[in-house]
């Protein structure tokens, strides 16, 4: 019987959103070669922190600008590196923060994505494929809510 091997990843990404004519736009990724719409993220690096991690997966992954506003939450979940020989077992940790959009360009993306697009919350959570980042999106919509009322003063 062949090992199967695993190993585990820890990695950070953004829900990158701005204010647009009819509400709040939140951007997702359709990784190069598959069939899925995602939050952008990626494996920290050695020694970096990870809001410096998710910052700059966010703007590798999408060609998007922006600043960190708060930590949205972590998820964990297991897939199988089936492209891998052998193929591996891989338990994932992604910690996701909320990220305002300040500029860039989504044509700008590298090339591990083959499309950058906007969408209503409510539109980001139909086309979103996976449970867990649908869950996220969710969670930084509320908070996105309170932190345009507090910029407005109406905390």
């Amino acid at each position: 019987m062949i090992a199967h091997m695993s190993r585990r990843e820890i990695s950070a990404g953004c829900v990158i959103y701005r204010h647009a004519e009819h509400g709040i736009e939140v951007a997702l990724v359709k990784p190069a070669g598959r069939d899925a719409w995602a939050l952008p993220k990626g494996l920290i690096e050695p020694g970096e922190a990870p809001d410096d991690a998710a910052l700059r997966e966010a703007t590798e992954e999408s060609g998007l600008l922006g600043e960190i506003v708060a930590r949205v939450g972590t998820i964990k979940y297991a897939y199988t590196a089936a492209w891998e020989d052998p193929p591996a077992r891989v338990f994932k940790i992604v910690t996701f923060y909320l990220m305002r959009w300040t500029g860039g360009d989504a044509s700008q993306h590298d090339r591990e994505v083959e499309l950058v697009s906007w969408f209503s919350v409510a539109e980001a959570l139909r086309r979103a494929s996976y449970r867990t980042e649908r869950d996220v999106i969710r969670k930084a919509e509320s908070m996105i809510t309170s932190v345009t009322d507090s910029e407005r003063g109406s905390a």
